[in-house]
């Protein structure tokens, strides 16, 4: 069965560093795309950050230059370096996967709880 495994949450000052990790259970290259996904309190779910296979590297607009998203196939893992982390990057983070099946199917994470504050 298919598993996400996440860690590197936690609680950050305003501006700030921190690194989320995510181990995929299978061979991490045979995703259709692998990225992190956020979710802040009374808020819909958004994409951070998405490594598509074959293609560009998309970011929200929000975290642009702030938040680097990368991936070790050799570790099976998937990291996002996040920098300059501000009050409202708040709220959980998901690691996410998709498989090639259909339109693609979504595997997620756990979720890891950041909080940003002084």
């Amino acid at each position: 069965q298919e598993r996400l495994v996440e860690s590197g949450g936690g609680l950050v000052q305003p501006g700030g560093s921190l690194r989320l990790s995510c181990v995929t259970s299978e061979y991490i290259g045979s995703y259709k795309a692998v990225g992190w996904y956020r979710q802040a309190p009374g808020k819909e779910r958004e994409r951070v950050a998405l490594i598509p296979s074959g293609r560009s590297t998309l970011y929200a607009d929000s975290v642009k230059g702030r938040f680097t998203i990368s991936r070790d196939d050799a570790k099976n893992t998937v990291y996002l370096q996040m920098n300059r982390l501000n009050v409202e990057d708040t709220g959980v983070y998901y690691c996410n996967a998709v498989l090639w099946i259909g339109g693609g199917v979504d595997i997620w994470g756990q979720g890891a709880q950041v909080t940003v504050s002084s």
